[in-house]
């Protein structure tokens, strides 16, 4: 299972080595579920902004409130949900699955 980004999706002007390298373990993904098809199954998970920190400046949440399409953050909770569905399900390989709320149809 691999952690990945939605940024990967529309790329990033100011993060650009950690976009690439976030594009390049989806790449992973698909070639080590390619090659290890009948045995392992290889799957990722690419979060968009779920949270903020507790310590975090008043301003961060109002900045990255446009980011969160649900309306709400909602938590940790859906990567552990999302991979729930990954490994519970003996169909699936070769997939990242976006956790974004919607971010990429806004």
């Amino acid at each position: 299972m691999h952690i990945s980004d939605d940024v990967t999706r529309k790329g990033s002007s100011k993060h650009i080595g950690y976009c690439a390298s976030k594009a390049g373990l989806d790449s992973l993904t698909l070639s080590f579920a390619a090659n290890t098809r009948r045995t392992i199954k290889v799957n990722g998970i690419a979060p968009a902004l779920l949270m903020f920190n507790p310590d975090d400046d008043a301003a961060v949440p109002r900045q990255g409130a446009g980011q969160i399409r649900a309306g709400h953050q909602p938590g940790g909770d859906v990567i552990y949900q999302s991979l729930r569905y990954l490994l519970d399900n003996p169909y699936v390989t070769g997939t990242t699955l976006t956790v974004n709320g919607g971010r990429h149809i806004k």
